[in-house]
């Protein structure tokens, strides 16, 4: 028989529809034996390695759940380098994942041929920190992810408020809160070339969107090339200058083979991925680059 893995969320506020639209309905399900990864919390990346653990070689895993459940999904299947057809239904607030696959049921992901993805890979002061499809943020972008976590904004987007006009509001508003007082980024050299000490944000962009915001295009499918730009966003017309061009058009970058992002002293950065964020300290050096392994991923 085949394996299906399905991966979910069962504190997630959408974790009733996930309930109905799918587990109420595996059951009836021929030719398949069933598995269920609840997500714990116990952070992304332990819950990703406990995942891969339970991984076989022809799996199909599939994420009922948003970008958070997607990029623990995501991070299992790549650690555990076998054989994974991997789908994505999107059950969150922004799901930028789902949005670029476009898979809107299970038996999309079950009877449907994959694609190849080549995802981004982070390796932070030579280590390996996170796999992520969409985007790789640093700075006030990364920092600024907290914002969507407040309750009062949760039950907006949770609402229905999910434009980029929304999102671009929350945004600018916890900015002007937190511009004057905060360094977003310290200092650094991009690929060996100095950046400006105003320089807030470095992004890696590799899907179509970012939290509903930015504007990309299908680097993801490509073997090599994603797209990375810098910003310094110390201005408020600068801020509406990359708002405008984001929203109408696509985010202002360059397409790259690989970024090294090197701090002039080991300092403290807030580093976001598919919206999961942390903050490391005394970081020397990240590097982000295409994974060398592809996964295979169900595309509408």
């Amino acid at each position: 028989m085949q394996r299906l893995i399905l991966v979910y969320n069962p504190r997630s506020s959408k974790f009733g529809q996930v309930k109905k639209d799918v587990l109420n309905k595996v059951h009836d399900l021929k030719g398949w034996t069933i598995g269920k990864y609840e997500v714990k919390p116990i952070g992304l990346d332990k819950n990703a390695d406990d995942l891969a653990k339970i991984l076989q070689d022809g799996d199909t895993l599939a994420s009922a759940g948003g970008d958070g459940t997607s990029a623990i999904a995501l991070n299992a299947a790549m650690k555990f380098g076998g054989k994974i057809k991997f789908g994505i239904l999107g059950y969150g607030n922004f799901n930028d994942l789902a949005k670029i696959f476009k898979v809107k049921k299970l038996e999309d992901i079950l009877e449907r041929k994959p694609v190849k993805v080549w995802p981004l890979e982070t390796i932070v002061d030579g280590k390996h920190w996170r796999y992520s499809i969409g985007y790789v943020t640093i700075g006030l972008f990364a920092e600024a992810t907290e914002v969507f976590d407040d309750k009062k904004t949760r039950k907006k987007l949770q609402g229905g408020k999910k434009t980029p006009v929304f999102s671009w509001k929350v945004l600018a508003n916890w900015y002007f809160k937190n511009k004057n007082i905060r360094t977003f980024i310290p200092k650094f050299l991009l690929n060996g070339m100095e950046m400006s000490e105003k320089t807030t944000d470095y992004v890696a962009l590799n899907g179509k969107s970012m939290a509903g915001v930015m504007k990309g295009r299908d680097w993801y499918l490509k073997r090599q090339v994603f797209q990375s730009a810098t910003a310094r966003l110390g201005s408020f017309w600068r801020l509406f200058g990359l708002m405008a061009k984001s929203i109408l058009y696509k985010v202002p970058g360059k397409d790259t083979k690989g970024d090294v992002l090197e701090f002039v002293e080991p300092g403290e950065v807030e580093i976001q991925a598919e919206g999961e964020y942390v903050r490391l300290k005394n970081v020397k050096k990240i590097e982000i680059r295409k994974a060398e392994k592809c996964l295979e991923i169900v595309k509408i």
